[in-house]
Formats: structure tokens, sequence, C-alpha cells
């Protein structure tokens, strides 16, 4: 290393770890808010449960605690409610193959005429009978009835738990409890945190996903996981009142907990980005903008684009690739869904794309302001780390996705030489990453 890049490499590394280090300090004490609330949750739930058996208590959500503890907004939290019924007994009806936006099916869920221990789930409060004297099915469990029902467990549950003392005074308000059209929403205390809960009906479904199917051995990821993974059971949940979907969220955060299990920075690179992003990009949470569901798409294509260990060994180099695939994700606008990639995640949003792009772009370009978490970190901000000609070619995908497909890869590697003797090592690696990303969308094109 030259005896010029040693010393920017000095300041420049630790402030990256002192970023993450910053954040690792705050999950702790979320994990630990988040798991009182849904003790809190979990205590209620138990009550419904013994006003009526037909609702099960889920008690298998460590990924939730984890999930949780990694991002940094306090955006709502889904508790499923299982439904103590015998899926492979009922009757999946798909009216028109009507599609979500997630790329899921909806469908109805009917009881067979002829079906046994299915009694429960024929009564006025949760079923609505069929008017067709020839369909296979009697009627169907209708999502909007379940809804109801559970609702009203809720609030006697939450009243009988204050009564008898089960949950600390503050902690749950009857009155917080909002019935949505897809899930009911309600307000847990939790030290000075505040968390919210959707509560959601769901139906726990065998389902196919061939994405995971026909790549077992995905790169990527650790040997036989994805094998675990498509072994479990998703989940059917409210679509709308009539039908119900399936989701592959549960997957998705198997997925994501199965990259923490390696060695590297993947997860912290996730951690990051989503700070920046509400921080900076969302200007904290004011302005509308990614997700931690876009982030963490972009982490699992990221990790297939990248699979090797080394990819992911240095905290700089493994958050610039999550960089570079959400930069071409957000110049082609198209965020493909993990397993529905014929779905843009993108597509029914109201982001200002072109915008986003810029900032997620300076970024890239110049982290350091992005990276102070502290008025002691506060000085005089360094010149911009890139020229009004470069600045210029970067945001061309914004109006031109097709640059992303074609030599805009060398014109943009040609151009990096112009960057300050302090950005060669990042800016090796961005070339390795770029090359790369043009390698595999050749062989796709």
């Amino acid at each position: 290393m030259s005896s010029a890049l040693a010393p920017a490499m000095a300041v420049q590394v630790p402030l990256w770890h002192h970023y993450l280090q910053a954040i690792r300090s705050r999950e702790a004490s979320r994990a630990q808010d988040y798991q009182r609330a849904e003790n809190v949750l979990l205590t209620v739930l138990e009550h419904v449960h013994s006003q009526d058996p037909r609702f099960l208590v889920d008690y298998s959500r460590d990924l939730e605690a984890l999930q949780f503890a990694l991002r940094s907004s306090d955006s709502p939290v889904d508790m499923e409610v299982p439904l103590r019924v015998d899926a492979e007994a009922l009757l999946s009806e798909e009216p028109g193959a009507s599609e979500m936006g997630d790329g899921s099916v909806t469908c109805r869920l009917g009881v067979p005429r002829e079906g046994a221990g299915l009694e429960q789930w024929v009564t006025d409060d949760v079923f609505t009978a069929s008017l067709n004297s020839g369909s296979k099915c009697c009627g169907h469990i209708v999502p909007s009835k379940v809804l109801h029902v559970l609702k009203d467990l809720l609030v006697a549950a939450i009243v009988h738990c204050k009564h008898h003392g089960l949950i600390a005074p503050g902690s749950l308000k009857a009155d917080s409890l909002r019935e949505e059209e897809l899930h009911l929403s309600l307000l847990v205390s939790s030290g000075w945190r505040t968390i919210r809960f959707n509560v959601v009906p769901v139906v726990r479904w065998k389902h196919r996903v061939p994405v995971l199917e026909g790549a077992q051995r995905a790169p990527g990821f650790p040997e036989g996981s994805l094998k675990r993974i498509i072994s479990q059971e998703v989940a059917l949940v409210p679509a709308s009142a009539q039908l119900w979907r399936v989701s592959v969220d549960y997957l998705l955060t198997r997925l994501l907990s199965a990259l923490g299990s390696l060695p590297g920075h993947r997860l912290d690179s996730l951690s990051i980005l989503d700070r920046v992003n509400r921080e900076s990009w969302c200007d904290s949470g004011q302005s509308p903008g990614l997700t931690f569901d876009h982030l963490k798409a972009v982490l699992l294509w990221a990790s297939v684009l990248f699979p090797a260990p080394e990819d992911w060994a240095e905290l700089q180099g493994a958050v610039y690739r999550l960089l570079v695939v959400l930069l071409c994700c957000l110049a082609t606008r198209n965020l493909p869904h993990f397993l529905h990639p014929e779905h843009n995640l993108l597509q029914d949003t109201s982001l200002d794309l072109n915008a986003l792009y810029q900032r997620v772009e300076h970024f890239a370009s110049q982290p350091e302001a992005s990276l102070r978490i502290h008025v002691t970190h506060l000085g005089r901000s360094p010149p911009p780390r890139i020229g009004h000609g470069v600045k210029a070619l970067l945001q061309l995908p914004a109006s031109d996705p097709t640059y992303w497909a074609t030599a805009y890869f060398d014109v943009l590697l040609d151009k990096f030489q112009v960057f300050h003797i302090q950005d060669k090592d990042r800016i090796s690696a961005m070339q390795s990453i770029f090359r790369k990303t043009k390698s595999l969308g050749g062989e796709d094109s």
C-alpha cells in the first residue's frame, strides 16, 4: 500500500466500523424491547386460544426478533395467528387466477361437502355457505369474518389480562386495536418504545416455490439451507374480504437468517444501508423511500451475484456490493421479487426513482456525510469525490436503463480514473463488481 494511500484508509475504514458499532449498540436494546412487547401479545393470544381453540399461538418467532433488531425503523411487525384447521382437507379455488403484486395467486378456501373434522369451520361466524349446489364445497372460510371474530376475542382477552394482572399496566390498550381490511393493528408498549403489531390470521399451507426448488444449490447460500427452507409451510393470509393469498415472507426471513450464519458482513451491510436509507435518503423517515423489504431483496440478489466468501469479508466492500445491485435496480426501474422474479417490487410504488437514484449514487460516491452519527463527527465537508462529467455519466441510467446492459460499464470504468488517489482500492473493488455484474447480464440476454 502506498504511503499516500495509507493515511486515507486509516481514517476511512474505522468510519464504516464505527457506524456499524453504533448500529449494533442499539440492536440489543431493540431486541429486548421487541421480546417484551411480543411476550405481552403472546400472553393475550394465549387467552384468545383458551376462549376459542380455533385460534392457535405461534411461539416460533425468533427470526422476527432478528429482523426487528436489524432494521432502524419502528414500522409494524406482523404477528401471525395460525388457524387450527387441516389445510390439506380444504379446497383451494382460484377465481380467475388473479395475482397480487408479489406474484402470489389469490384463492378462496372451500370446505368440502364430505369434509370430516371441519365442523368448527362451517359456523356462521367464519363461514359463508355456497349457493351452487353442484359445487364440490359447501361454502368458504371468509377472511373478513375470521378477522372480526379475532378482533372480538382480542378485546375480551386484553380486558381479562389487565384485570387479572397478567400484563403490565399501560403495556396494551384495547382502544388501540384497529380492524384494517387485511389485519388487526395493535399498539404494545415496551419500555419507552411502542411497537405496532399487525395481527394476521393465517392458514399453514404446503406450497411449491419453483425458484427455490430449481436452485437447491444456489451459490451464496449455505449448503442444504434451501432444501430445509422449501420444506417449510407457507402462510395463507387475507388478500381481501373474500380471498386469501400465499405469503412467502417467512421464507424470505429464513433466507435472510441463512445468510447471517455465513462469515462476513452480509447482514451488517443490510443494517448500514437500512440506517442510511432512513436517515439520509428518507430524511429521517419524513419522506417516502425504500423499505426494509426492498433492501432485503437487494441483499438476497447480491448474495447470489457475489457468492464468494471474499466478496463479503470486508465491510466497505460488502456495502458496495449492495449499492451496485441497488443502483442497477433503480436505473432499470426493476427490483425483482426474489421468489417471484417476474414481479417488480418497484412497479406499484409512488417513489421518485430518479431522485432516489441520485441520492443513492451520491452516497456511493461520498459516503462520509451519511456515516456521521454524532455532532462530534461533524466537520468541514470533504470536497466532492466525483467530477461533474462523471456525475452526469452516473446519472445516465436513470433516464436510459439500456446503459446498464451495454458498453456503459466500460465507459464508466474509464471515467473512474479521475478519482482521487485515496479511492484506488475502492475503485479496484467496484471495477471487479461492475464487470462481474456485466458478465451476468450478458449471459442472461
